[in-house]
């Protein structure tokens, strides 16, 4: 790949070094009150620093402790509400993309393992058998963001299936309303367990996992879509050694059946990018959003769709986009400049669409998803340009790598 953001990184100890030695190219500049200053300032400044992360850190816990033993849903709502409140407020202190996707992932997974609880408090009866909740989307990736949604999926046992379908199903849509509740939107594809195609025993599951990729239903861009979205299935509840079953049959399916994989990275090469005459940014002509483009679909979703091709191309386990390209550095599909490049891209791409999220969570906008290149600074805007010639490279690599005309 010929386009690059950044030079090599450094690891932590070179970095350190690096820091450490202009600090010191500085202090013969100054005089002797200067370089105590200086110090000093320096030190306070990362004291300061220090504070602030723990401080942040003593709220969260605090917050995550009072989970467990809360059984109001309406409580429940007003605690993920403060950690959602706690969470933009460090993101806007340290803008680390990384630190928020553990941060989010870590506390909706803890919220969803307590509504699970309360909801079988809830049933008539326990369950009939051993059950899990999977999460997909980028809760599956562990890239939860601020703004978020239900993509969930429920795998149980085999058994009675008459009994076993009958309260799985009145458990999956009582477990729908109470994510709701305390602030997991409902998701507008239905891709959540009370949906049908979304609920079911290991058996289901293995037909219906046969059918998507065999393309029995006549649906093509639904079989597509489905595919896409079990790819990043991720254990969140329950049973972990059914769901682990369940995930590992999903990535046997997906390698197995190679035409399902070709149809998925033919929609990845194909996806549009904001890019347009002599690789400026692309943006809208007219209408509502002129002079901007949809970061999410032009940029991201990409970005996203392509390095999940490649990972499942080469059995790669994780389903974080960053852990997954760097997995494919190690398994030596990309180089460690390639690598280093697609994992800044990433996190420009999703720190943008971040900063969009709290423009609506402030009330500034009410669009999450469109932006105007031309209002970042200069540096930071070539920066998104590069990222998406970064994508455009990518997309020729998977379009070569699967033969697709």
């Amino acid at each position: 790949m010929p386009h690059q953001i950044f030079p090599p990184q450094p690891d932590d100890a070179e970095l350190l070094q690096q820091l450490m030695g202009q600090v010191h190219a500085f202090l013969p500049l100054l005089e002797r009150d200067e370089i105590r200053r200086f110090l000093k300032a320096l030190q306070g400044s990362v004291r300061d620093e220090l504070e602030q992360i723990g401080e942040y850190s003593r709220r969260e816990e605090a917050l995550l402790a009072a989970i467990p033993q809360e059984s109001d849903y309406g409580a429940l709502f007003r605690l993920h509400e403060e950690l959602n409140a706690l969470e933009m407020e460090r993101f806007l202190c340290f803008y680390s993309v990384p630190a928020l996707h553990e941060n989010c992932t870590s506390y909706r997974d803890v919220l969803a393992g307590r509504a699970l609880e309360l909801v079988q408090a809830e049933m008539p009866h326990p369950p009939p058998l051993p059950f899990a909740l999977i999460s997909m989307g980028s809760d599956g990736r562990e890239e939860q963001t601020l703004i978020t949604d239900q993509d969930y999926l429920i795998v149980y046992g085999d058994g009675d299936k008459e009994e076993a379908d009958g309260y799985f199903k009145e458990f999956s849509t009582l477990l729908v309303e109470r994510l709701s509740e305390i602030g997991f939107k409902k998701c507008t594809g239905g891709i959540m367990p009370s949906n049908d195609n979304w609920r079911g025993s290991l058996s289901q599951w293995q037909r219906r996992l046969l059918s998507i990729v065999r393309y029995e239903c006549e649906d093509y861009g639904k079989n597509l879509m489905d595919l896409i979205v079990v790819s990043d299935a991720r254990f969140v509840a329950g049973d972990r050694e059914l769901a682990g079953e369940l995930v590992t049959r999903i990535r046997s399916v997906l390698q197995d059946y190679f035409l399902a994989l070709w149809g998925m990275a033919k929609a990845a090469t194909e996806m549009q990018l904001a890019l347009g005459f002599l690789k400026r940014f692309w943006t809208e002509g007219s209408g509502e959003h002129k002079g901007e483009f949809n970061l999410k679909l032009l940029a991201w979703a990409p970005l996203v769709m392509n390095v999940r091709i490649l990972a499942i191309n080469q059995g790669i386990p994780a389903t974080s986009t960053v852990k997954r390209i760097e997995l494919l550095e190690r398994e030596k599909s990309f180089s460690g400049d390639t690598a280093r490049g697609l994992i800044e891209a990433y996190r420009i791409l999703t720190k943008h669409r971040i900063l969009l999220q709290i423009k609506v969570i402030k009330g500034i906008t009410n669009n999450a998803y469109f932006l105007n290149p031309y209002s970042l600074p200069k540096d930071e805007r070539e920066r998104m340009r590069h990222a998406l010639l970064l994508i455009e490279d990518l997309q020729k690599i998977i379009h070569t790598n699967f033969s697709i005309v």
